[in-house]
């Protein structure tokens, strides 16, 4: 898939913009709580995507490894009926490219993949997860919302994700510190009329506690 760079630049809240995939291994600075990969969808791309009817869109969720995830979301796919042609080939090969890359930088033999279609105000409560860190890539509507916690509360300024950024996002499990009050949370859809796709991948690194 085609994508514009963007500028390496702080943030909000210790995120870091990457200008290039491998650039999210910023994500191991101490002072890091989470990176996004900013980049530009291809125009014809990102219509195809914008315009298909959502029970067409690719849902699931699976524990796998990396090099399984072509076949899985094909799959996917193919129960969904999501159109034949470039975009959708496109559309398979940026999950599988993702999935490598997270599974390298985590160093995780497994991932728990979700693909899924949103319509409703999934996880919309500002929250850190309880795991080591999480990819998530918003491929159509509303992107991933963050921002600086005080005290515990939801943060006084909120930001957005770009469409078709990946965001690199650390958990509770992340072993450095300090923590910097970075939350996140789904946008509030509900009653817009929008379906989000969106994806998100947790490594695995014991098959037994997958489930």
């Amino acid at each position: 898939m085609t994508f514009a760079r963007a500028i390496i630049r702080d943030a909000v809240a210790g995120v870091t913009f990457a200008e290039k995939p491998e650039d999210l291994a910023i994500i191991r600075e101490p002072e890091c709580a989470a990176a996004i990969w900013r980049r530009q969808p291809d125009h014809g791309f990102q219509s195809w995507l914008d315009t298909l009817a959502p029970d067409q869109l690719p849902n699931g969720r699976i524990v796998l490894r990396p090099e399984a995830v072509p076949d899985a979301i094909t799959q996917l796919c193919e129960i969904a009926r999501t159109p034949h042609g470039t975009e959708r080939a496109l559309l398979i090969e940026d999950v599988a490219d993702l999935a490598h890359l997270f599974a390298d930088l985590m160093q995780a033999r497994y991932l728990r993949l979700r693909l899924q279609a949103v319509k409703t105000n999934a996880c919309r409560k500002f929250h850190i997860d309880a795991i080591t860190a999480r990819l998530i890539c918003t491929y159509r509507g509303t992107g991933t919302q963050y921002g600086k916690s005080r005290n515990g509360n939801d943060p006084a300024q909120v930001f957005t994700a770009p469409t078709g950024s990946p965001v690199l996002l650390r958990g509770t499990l992340w072993p450095q510190e300090p923590n910097c009050g970075l939350l996140h949370r789904s946008p509030p859809i509900e009653g817009k009329g929008e379906t989000r796709l969106v994806l998100v991948l947790d490594p695995v690194f014991d098959l037994e506690d997958a489930t």
